[in-house]
């Protein structure tokens, strides 16, 4: 569905492509189903969704079915940090610790909030203990990250942390707000810019809304797919990973952040806290992902998954999602989108498919 294309200052017909190229990924099995949603200037623009939410009940992708995020989760989550800086409750280069003395053990005393929001804390691997069926019990993750020793010395390697990252933001938002980081997010981001679908951990009555996750022919981590297909994890806060949303609902988010912090009269952040959370921090190989990087607070900046090869902008900030997904802004532009499915790739087919769509969406504005 296109909508208000001409006031947002979107070509017709680079919208009509972007749609044309979104069916053919479903129709071609690149994924059973998909949701795409894009904003220009504070507008929203394009809303599509289609195929499958189960391919064996033959359940269809509705517009209010939602999806789970992975990685992409952790873009919402460390806005909650940006917004409680801002409020002058902490600075980037305190320890973990300062807030939170529990964690300074095995090492960690001088990891810092700026290393953890860029990948530089040192202890990227889950904890093996840590497995899915403990995952919502909060106070064992916060053991499990005040024990945890470290592989790397802060601030020396640059190590995506893919769920201790979550935990530990978290327990900050926990120990320097107060609330806990699910409360923090439906008060403070979700309710006030009025996104319905955002959510970490959701009631167990939504489960049948819940697009399910399909390992694709080249899928390289089946068991996280068999993971999160279960309603026990998609009731549980994972800061990290576990955030279930519709497009339009993260794609909203990003609206937020590409506006500089303000969407339809609503101020969640000033501008430049926007600007000072999405300047480049770091650069270089990333030792969990084996690929270069550059990071800012967070966020992913020029994501290969955010454009074609070569087109990549370091202005553009956001976050992927483990096989899945993506969701970025760029404030030169105007554009945020977040593009969501449903089959999980590894990244030699996935990264493709991301980046096209990415790139297909800027290619249609004016």
């Amino acid at each position: 569905m296109v909508v208000a294309a001409e006031s947002a200052q979107m070509d017709p017909k680079g919208l009509e492509r972007v749609e044309k190229l979104f069916m053919e990924q479903v129709e071609t099995g690149v994924h059973p189903g998909a949701a795409l949603a894009v904003y220009r200037h504070g507008k929203p623009v394009l809303d599509l969704y289609g195929g499958l939410a189960d391919r064996e009940s033959g359940r269809p992708i509705t517009a209010d079915s939602i999806f789970v995020l992975y990685s992409s989760t952790k873009a919402v989550s460390a806005a909650c940090l940006h917004i409680l800086w801002e409020r002058g409750k902490f600075d980037w280069d305190d320890t973990v610790a300062s807030h939170w003395p529990g964690f300074a053990q095995n090492g960690k005393e001088d990891v810092t909030i700026r290393h953890v929001l860029t990948h530089q804390a040192g202890f990227p691997d889950t904890p093996s203990h840590m497995t899915w069926d403990r995952w919502h019990d909060w106070e064992a993750a916060v053991e499990a990250m005040e024990q945890i020793p470290l592989d790397y010395k802060p601030g020396r390697v640059i190590a995506y942390h893919p769920r201790n990252f979550g935990w530990v933001v978290g327990e900050l938002v926990r120990r320097i707000d107060g609330r806990p980081i699910d409360q923090f997010v439906r008060e403070e981001i979700t309710g006030p810019l009025q996104i319905q679908e955002f959510h970490l951990g959701i009631d167990p009555d939504m489960e049948e809304r819940v697009a399910k996750l399909h390992a694709m022919e080249d899928c390289d981590r089946t068991s996280q797919v068999t993971i999160y297909n279960r309603p026990e994890v998609h009731t549980a806060v994972l800061p990290a990973g576990g955030g279930i949303a519709t497009a339009r609902g993260l794609a909203k988010f990003y609206a937020m952040m590409a506006g500089g912090g303000t969407l339809d009269g609503v101020v969640t952040l000033k501008p430049e806290t926007v600007a000072e959370v999405t300047k480049q921090q770091s650069e270089g190989l990333d030792h969990t992902l084996d690929r270069q990087v550059v990071r800012s607070l967070g966020l992913s900046l020029g994501d290969p998954r955010s454009a074609t090869p070569g087109n990549e902008s370091i202005r553009t900030f956001g976050h992927a999602g483990s096989g899945t997904s993506i969701g970025w802004a760029n404030p030169d532009t105007g554009l945020a989108m977040a593009y969501i499915t449903n089959g999980f790739r590894a990244e030699v087919s996935n990264t493709p498919r991301l980046a096209a769509i990415s790139q297909a969406v800027q290619d249609a504005a004016l």
